[in-house]
C-alpha cells in the first residue's frame, strides 16, 4: 500500500513542484519584464503618417501619396454598425475583457491541440493594436507573451473607446488603405458614417486576411466572409433577422474605376507632388501635406473625356488591330472559374476601356469575362469594329477566338461593343490668360499606362500653329491685315538656304495667287507666311517669338521656321496664345496655387502677376487686338469654321496646325477668359494618316472641351485700343467691311482683294 501511496504522491508533487516553479518563473518575468515595456506615447499622442493630399481649386480630391492612405476618425464620429461589425467579426468580448479573452485562449487553443499546430488565433482587439504599434508578425510564444503584457499595459492606461479608436485608424485593410475611414472611400467611394451594414461587414471581414478578402480582387472571398460577419451580427443581436436579410439581399457595388477621385487629374497631381516633394524634402509624404493647385473639376473633366474621344475617334478610323494578347483556356472548367480573374490579373482597367477573356466568339455574337464574374454579351453594333477580326481569314495571332484579351465599353445606351487601347497620344491644357493659374491639364491618354507629360514634356513641332506669331512680328514691321501678298510656288537654291534647294508647297497642293494677309492666316497659306518671314527677316521674328514664350534656340533662324518646324510645347503654346486673349500680356502659368500643414496653415503660396500689369506688356495692344481679328476668321470660314459653326458663338480664335507627314496636329485657341491647345502624335513621331489634320483630330478634342466650359459664358470681345484706325475695305470677302489700322500705317488707297476660289476649303 505505502508503494502505491508514493507511485501516486510523487507525480502529484512532481506536477505541483513544476507548477509552482513555473508560476514563479513567469511572475518573475513579469516582474522583470512589465517595467521594461515601451512607453506608450506613441498611443496617447497619436500622430499617423497622413499622406501628401492634392486638390483641385475648387476642393476635390485629385491625388495622395505615402505608404499609407489614411482618414483618421474620431471615435465618436464612426458609426454604431461599424463597431459592431469590428466586434462581431474581431472580438465579440472587447468590452468585457482586459485585454486578453481567456475565453477565447481556451477555445483556441482546444482547437490547436485536436488541430495537431497552432492553426487558430485568439488575438483581442488590444493585442492588435500591440501588434501594429510595437510587435513584429513572427508567430512565436515570446512574442505572444510580450502582446499579451503590452496588452495589460494599454488596458491599464488607455480606455475603451480610445483602444478602438487607435485600432479603426490604424489596421490595414488592403489597397494601400489603413483604417476604416480610408477603406470606405477607397472600396465604396464614400464617408464612414454613410455605410450601410453590409459594406460595414465586408469592411470588418477584411482585417483576417486583407489580401484574402479583398473584394476587388476576390469578390467571391470578400462576399463569403461578408456574409459570416452578417451571420455574426445577427447572433449577437447587433442585427434583427429582418435586418440581416435586407444586408444580405444588397448588391454591394465597389469601385473597381482605376481613378479612386473625384476627376481624372493623375498628371496634375504629379506635378504637385514634384513641386511639394521639392519644396519639403523631409516628411513630405507622412505630415498630412495638402496642395491645392489652380485646376477646376468642371474644367478638367472636360478637358479629360474631350481628349480622350478625340483619341479614341482617331483610331476608331484607323481599324481594329486584333486581340491584345492570348491566354491559356484549357484548365478553365466554368464561365466562372476563379482562375479566370487570375487570368486578368496583369490588365489593368484604363478608365472606361475595360479587359475581358472571350469565352466564345462567333460571327454574330461575342461572350465575355470580365473581372468579377461579370459574363458580358456583344452584338451587333458593338462588334462593328472588329468585324474583320471574327472572320476565320483573319490573321491568326489577332482573330479574336476563345481566350483572346480584348478591350470593351459601354455606349451611349449601356450596350458593350469592342474597343483597343489607342497607339497615339493626346494632350491638352488650358489656362486663365488674365492669371496663368493652369485651368485643366491631361498629358497622355492614361497615365498609368504612360506616365510621360506630353502637355509639358513633349517637344514637338508647332506646324501652322506658330504662324500667328510670325504674322505678329509682320505687323510690327509695317505690314497690315489687308497687305496683299502672293501665295504661288517658291523654291529656293542651295546658294539661299545654305543646304540644299526647297521647294515648299501649300498643304493642299492649291495656290490662289495674290491674298490678303488676314486671308491668307485663315486658309493657312503657306506661301504667304514663308514671304512674309523672310521679308521680315528670320533673325527678328526668332528674337521676336522669345516675347511669347518660346525658346530662340528651338526656333532656328531658317525660312523652314514659317511652317514651324521649330520645338514648342503644349505648355508654351497656352502661353503663347494667352498674349493674343489678354490684350498683350505675357503671364507665367501656374499649377499650385497653395501648400498647406495638417493644420491647414498656409506654408507656401503662389503670388502671380496679373495681365493689366506693364511689366508683363510684350507686344503692342493694337497688335494684339489685330490678331486677334484675324485669328477669329480661322474659326469663322477659316481652317477651323467648324469651331464656331459646332459652338454657336463668334467670339473664339485660334489656329490649325500639321506639321509634315503628318506626324503631329495641333489646335491652339480662345475665348477671351480661357485659352486652350489641343496636340495628337505618336510618342515615336510617325505619319499618322492622309486627312489627319489640325482640324480633323486636334480641333474636335478643343471645341469639346470649349462646349462644356463656355456653356454660361456670354459672347465677349476685346475694347478696341487707342491708335488704331479703322478704313473701308473694298471687296473684303468673308473679312470684315472695314479693316484696322495702325494710325502710323493708315495706307493711302485698300488695294482690294483679288476674287478667291469661292468652293476651296481651307485645310491644315
Amino acid at each position: 500500500m505505502p508503494n502505491i501511496s508514493r507511485w501516486i504522491l510523487y507525480p502529484i508533487l512532481l506536477i505541483a513542484g513544476t507548477t509552482i516553479m513555473a508560476a514563479a518563473m513567469v511572475f518573475v518575468v513579469l516582474i522583470l519584464t512589465y517595467p521594461n515595456l515601451p512607453s506608450l506615447e506613441i498611443l496617447t499622442d497619436y500622430r499617423p503618417k497622413i499622406p501628401l493630399r492634392v486638390y483641385t481649386a475648387d476642393g476635390h480630391l485629385i491625388g495622395e501619396f505615402g505608404e499609407e492612405r489614411r482618414a483618421v476618425v474620431h471615435i465618436q464620429d464612426v458609426p454604431e454598425v461599424m463597431k459592431q461589425a469590428i466586434l462581431a467579426a474581431e472580438d465579440e468580448r472587447f468590452y468585457q475583457h482586459s485585454g486578453i479573452d481567456a475565453l477565447g485562449v481556451l477555445r483556441a487553443a482546444a482547437s490547436n491541440i485536436l488541430g495537431g499546430g497552432k492553426k487558430q488565433g485568439a488575438s483581442t482587439i488590444t493585442q492588435q493594436v500591440a501588434k501594429n504599434f510595437f510587435l513584429s508578425s513572427e508567430k512565436t510564444y515570446a512574442r505572444k507573451l510580450y502582446e499579451a503584457l503590452l496588452s495589460f499595459k494599454i488596458e491599464a492606461n488607455l480606455s475603451k473607446d480610445q483602444i478602438l479608436e487607435l485600432y479603426i485608424n490604424q489596421i490595414y485593410l488592403g489597397q494601400r488603405a489603413y483604417g476604416f475611414g480610408a477603406a470606405a472611400q477607397i472600396y465604396y467611394g464614400k464617408a464612414l458614417k454613410d455605410i450601410t451594414p453590409a459594406e460595414a461587414a465586408m469592411l470588418a471581414g477584411l482585417p483576417k486576411a486583407p489580401s484574402a478578402f479583398n473584394p476587388v480582387v476576390n469578390p467571391k472571398r470578400a462576399r463569403l466572409r461578408q456574409q459570416y460577419v452578417l451571420r455574426r451580427m445577427r447572433e449577437l443581436g447587433f442585427l434583427s433577422d429582418k435586418q440581416h436579410k435586407e444586408a444580405l439581399k444588397q448588391t454591394l457595388i465597389v469601385k473597381r474605376d482605376t481613378n479612386e477621385y473625384a476627376v481624372h487629374a493623375e498628371y496634375v497631381a504629379e506635378m504637385a507632388r514634384q513641386m511639394a516633394a521639392e519644396r519639403f524634402p523631409e516628411d513630405v509624404y507622412s505630415r498630412g501635406l495638402k496642395v491645392y493647385t489652380t485646376i477646376l473639376k468642371n474644367d478638367q473633366e472636360a478637358a479629360y473625356f474631350s481628349m480622350r474621344r478625340g483619341v479614341l475617334d482617331y483610331d476608331r478610323r484607323h481599324g481594329y488591330r486584333g486581340a491584345e494578347t492570348y491566354v491559356e483556356m484549357s484548365d478553365i472548367k466554368s464561365d466562372q472559374d476563379e482562375a479566370l480573374d487570375e487570368l486578368l490579373q496583369d490588365f489593368s482597367d484604363s478608365p472606361d476601356l475595360h479587359p475581358a477573356i472571350i469565352l466564345q466568339a462567333e460571327s454574330k455574337q461575342i461572350r465575355a469575362y470580365r473581372k468579377g464574374g461579370e459574363i458580358i454579351t456583344i452584338a451587333g453594333d458593338g462588334l462593328k469594329l472588329a468585324a474583320k477580326m471574327l472572320d476565320d481569314k483573319a490573321p491568326a495571332n489577332k482573330r479574336l477566338r476563345r481566350g483572346a484579351i480584348i478591350r470593351v465599353q459601354t455606349d451611349d445606351k449601356n450596350n458593350w461593343r469592342i474597343t483597343q487601347m489607342p497607339e497615339v497620344e493626346g494632350a491638352f491644357v488650358s489656362v486663365d490668360p488674365q492669371t496663368g493659374g493652369i485651368r485643366s491639364l491631361v498629358g497622355g491618354f492614361d497615365f498609368n499606362r504612360n506616365k510621360f507629360n506630353h502637355a509639358t514634356q513633349a517637344w514637338r513641332q508647332p506646324g501652322s500653329s506658330f504662324k500667328p506669331f510670325i504674322y505678329s512680328g509682320s505687323l510690327e514691321k509695317g505690314f497690315t491685315p489687308a497687305s496683299i501678298i502672293d501665295d504661288s510656288p517658291i523654291s529656293f537654291p542651295a546658294s539661299v538656304t545654305g543646304s540644299q534647294a526647297w521647294e515648299p508647297k501649300n498643304y493642299d497642293g492649291k495656290y490662289e495667287g495674290p491674298m490678303r494677309m488676314r486671308t491668307a492666316l485663315a486658309k493657312s497659306k503657306n506661301m504667304v507666311s514663308i514671304r512674309l518671314l523672310q521679308a521680315s527677316g528670320v533673325h527678328f521674328i526668332q528674337d521676336y517669338a522669345t516675347r511669347f514664350g518660346f525658346d530662340a534656340e528651338k526656333h532656328p533662324p531658317y525660312l523652314t521656321m514659317a511652317l514651324g518646324a521649330g520645338s514648342v510645347t503644349p505648355w508654351q503654346m497656352v502661353t503663347a496664345y494667352s498674349v493674343f486673349a489678354n490684350g498683350g500680356y505675357r503671364i507665367q502659368p501656374y499649377i499650385v496655387s497653395e501648400i498647406r500643414d495638417e493644420k491647414d496653415q498656409v506654408l507656401a503660396e503662389a503670388q502671380p502677376v496679373k495681365a493689366g500689369d506693364e511689366s508683363l506688356q510684350v507686344i503692342d495692344p493694337r497688335n494684339a487686338y489685330l490678331m486677334d481679328s484675324m485669328l477669329r476668321d480661322v474659326t469663322i470660314y477659316g481652317t477651323a469654321g467648324r469651331a464656331s459653326a459646332t459652338l454657336k458663338r463668334r467670339d473664339l480664335a485660334g489656329k490649325t496646325g500639321t506639321t509634315n507627314e503628318h506626324v503631329d496636329a495641333w489646335f491652339c485657341g480662345y475665348q477671351r477668359t480661357v485659352v486652350g491647345c489641343s496636340w495628337v502624335g505618336f510618342d515615336q513621331p510617325k505619319n499618322m494618316g492622309n486627312g489627319e489634320t489640325g482640324g480633323t483630330t486636334a480641333l474636335p478634342a478643343w471645341i469639346g472641351y470649349m462646349a462644356k466650359v463656355l456653356k454660361d459664358v456670354p459672347e465677349s470681345f476685346q475694347s478696341q485700343p487707342q491708335g488704331l484706325v479703322a478704313v473701308d475695305s473694298p471687296g473684303s470677302g468673308k473679312g470684315p467691311a472695314k479693316e484696322l489700322f495702325y494710325k502710323e500705317n493708315v495706307p493711302t488707297a485698300i488695294e482690294p482683294e483679288p476674287p478667291q476660289e469661292s468652293n476651296a476649303r481651307p485645310v491644315d
